[in-house]
């Protein structure tokens, strides 16, 4: 054994090692950052390229024993990077990752050539990108992403600048809220500081949806309500709850489109600001049989809404990876998103009001989400309109 000294994402390390013990089993298997993959160990894809001293290398084929006294960052050492973070929206941004193997090391690659060739071309760019093997995107999205924060870095802003999305209006899809005029959005869910995460922040490269509807309950009430976990899941179309506390949820959202049936299963975190009537729920979902990813985000704020009625200002962030991606890239998607929200605020007022029927929608309480479903209404909406009359 061989003891060794190592400086790893800013915090010092000694450990015992076996001579021949390779770095990145090290790193995974002692140190647990299992975010350095491990692909060909031999040296060619790319897959487990760490900063050593500063600069990019590969972690396979380096001995742990022979690393002793360096500094070495992992892509988790990466967190509170300003660049990282840049090149992480831009990779979400150009569809620069797949089944995102590759992506750790590709990431610290991509780090290295902004910072050492600011005027990187794209055939630089490729040279440079020639160490690090992708099996799925094809390489475009990748070297679109990297493009994209040189060119913003040039021009003197952020990655994120330059792919923020824009905000939809406020809407009122639920009738109850017709005796209360939908206006701009209320004072008390405006952000007054530009700088400051919330509702008006828009994650980069995300699809970003902004909604209101009315239930006509007081505050405080609606408040409790949307504790209710059990609850909320059976208003929403396609949920199902596996467990929860009050700060976790596990569960899925199974969705149909056309032939294409899913079923997210993931995880989602809670917070809940008692005082200001507001919360976020943040989670991550996967679907095994479709190769379907989602990320996303959820923030509420509740605002007394006339007598007894209160208005519940909803921001949805999401992006979404695999066979369903094609459907957040459209903007049919906000006009889906705001029939869904409106149909688990009607779900919502009649399990409030048992004599007032959930309303006809893409699925009832506790069925799958059919998202065809939803499209045709949506279609027939827009024909509706075009022609003045029924279709």
């Amino acid at each position: 054994m061989t003891t060794i000294d190592l400086t790893v994402n800013g915090r010092s390390v000694t450990a015992a090692v076996e001579p021949r013990q390779h770095l990145a089993d090290f790193l995974r298997e002692h140190l647990r950052l299992t975010g350095t993959h491990l692909g060909c160990e031999h040296g060619v894809c790319g897959a487990c390229t760490i900063e050593m001293d500063g600069m990019p290398a590969r972690s396979c084929i380096a001995f742990a024993a022979a690393c002793d006294g360096m500094s070495l960052r992992t892509i988790e050492g990466f967190d509170e990077d300003p660049l990282m973070a840049e090149l992480r929206e831009a990779f979400s941004a150009e569809h620069a990752l797949q089944c995102g193997f590759c992506t750790p090391g590709m990431l610290v690659t991509a780090h290295d050539i902004v910072q050492r060739l600011p005027d990187a071309d794209e055939k630089r760019i490729r040279l440079e990108l020639a160490g690090n093997l992708c099996r799925c995107t094809g390489y475009a999205g990748i070297v679109n992403a990297i493009k994209r924060v040189l060119a913003a870095r040039k021009a003197g802003r952020t990655a994120s600048a330059a792919v923020a999305a824009p905000a939809a209006a406020p809407f009122v899809p639920f009738a109850a809220a017709a005796s209360a005029p939908a206006a701009a959005t209320p004072p008390a869910f405006a952000r007054a500081s530009a700088g400051e995460p919330g509702l008006a922040a828009a994650k980069a490269g995300w699809t970003e949806l902004v909604e209101s509807f009315v239930v006509r309950r007081p505050p405080a009430e609606v408040w409790r309500i949307l504790g209710d976990l059990p609850m909320i899941a059976a208003c929403l179309p396609g949920a199902e709850l596996d467990e929860h506390d009050a700060r976790n949820v596990k569960g899925r959202m199974r969705v149909k489109v056309g032939p294409i049936a899913a079923a997210f299963a993931g995880a989602a975190t809670i917070e809940r600001d008692e005082a200001r009537m507001a919360g976020t729920v943040r989670g991550a979902g996967s679907d095994g049989a479709t190769g379907s990813r989602t990320r996303g985000e959820v923030e509420y704020a509740l605002q007394a809404d006339g007598a007894g009625a209160t208005r519940v200002a909803v921001t949805i962030r999401y992006s979404l990876q695999g066979a369903l991606a094609q459907f957040s890239r459209s903007n049919v998607a906000r006009d889906l998103a705001r029939r869904l929200i409106g149909q688990f605020a009607a779900n919502l007022d009649a399990r409030l009001d048992p004599g007032r029927a959930a309303a006809p929608g893409p699925a009832a309480p506790g069925e799958g989400l059919d998202l065809g479903r939803l499209v045709w209404a949506w279609i027939k909406d827009r024909l509706a309109r075009l022609f003045g009359r029924n279709v």
